[in-house]
């Protein structure tokens, strides 16, 4: 599946849904993204843009057991694989845009808002926040550093994670890796 740059624009503010268990099913890891891309938006399934290196940690640190193509569109089994392991995927800002860096600091503060009670609710056990900058803006912790943050949020262990779009040249598949099993231990999704 391919996209021309003209038909992803036509994507711009589209909102892609949080994919989570059924409410009254645990939720045991939510990960967090800073905003859907245009490819995201396309497809309706998080992290999709060819050469975002999410799924492949995911596959790589034992999170997920079989290889998912997002850059076509998820399908139903790989979320019900998902949903049944306890993992859920949302965004820190709802909206589509092309880069994170188009967001607004009001956007991602009030987009952490909406995150705060939206764990309130559904209470995981870990949320893993992809992006330290968008965290320290979103959460107004300038200090914040990935890994597992001092602060809970009610019951939840809060964990930054590097984030996986390959704008991120710091972080490897491995790396990336590394560093989602740490969150996914802490929530009982792995072993360990």
């Amino acid at each position: 599946m391919g996209f021309t740059r003209a038909e992803l624009e036509t994507y711009r503010d589209t909102e892609v849904p949080d994919l989570l268990p059924a409410p009254g099913e645990p939720l045991r890891l939510l990960f967090v993204g800073i905003n859907p891309g245009l490819w995201t938006a396309a497809t309706q399934t998080h992290f999709a843009r060819p050469g975002n290196r999410f799924y492949p940690a995911l596959l790589a640190a034992g999170i997920i057991e079989h290889p998912v193509d997002p850059s076509a569109g998820m399908t139903d089994e790989d979320r019900a694989a998902l949903r049944g392991r306890g993992i859920g995927i949302t965004n820190v800002v709802a909206r589509a845009t092309a880069r994170a860096d188009e967001l607004t600091t009001d956007e991602l503060r009030a987009g952490g808002e909406r995150l705060r009670r939206l764990v309130a609710e559904r209470e995981p056990l870990v949320v893993a926040v992809a992006g330290v900058t968008a965290y320290r803006t979103a959460f107004g912790d300038r200090r914040a550093r990935t890994g597992e943050q001092p602060e809970r949020w009610g019951r939840s262990r809060v964990f930054v994670v590097p984030n996986p779009s390959g704008l991120n040249a710091h972080d490897t598949v491995a790396t990336l890796a590394d560093a989602y099993a740490e969150a996914a231990r802490a929530a009982g999704v792995v072993g360990g």
